[in-house]
């Protein structure tokens, strides 16, 4: 598969960091008063979130070997749904 093809498919890393990313700027904002700071960051999460679902739903987990990565990359950053889709894959 080339890299074009996966250039406008949403990330389940790519969104765990933009979720990240959200969660600072959100505590930036909280700590300074700055509402667009705040915004900015429950913005970014939410997009994240979005990015993760359609990740997920449009993943192909049979085949990749993977599964145990993802579930223990779940387990560290407290991402239930890594750590569900990883096991069921290193299942499979």
């Amino acid at each position: 598969m080339s890299s074009n093809d996966q250039t406008n498919q949403p990330s389940l890393i790519g969104g765990h960091a933009e979720y990240v990313k959200g969660v600072a700027q959100a505590a930036v904002g909280s700590v300074t008063g700055s509402q667009a700071w705040t915004a900015s960051g429950e913005q970014a999460k939410a997009h994240a979130v979005s990015d993760m679902k359609a990740a997920g739903e449009a993943r192909d987990s049979a085949g990749k070997g993977l599964g145990k990565a993802e579930e223990l990359a779940g387990k560290a950053v407290g991402c239930e749904g890594m750590v569900r889709e990883g096991g069921e894959s290193k299942r499979e």
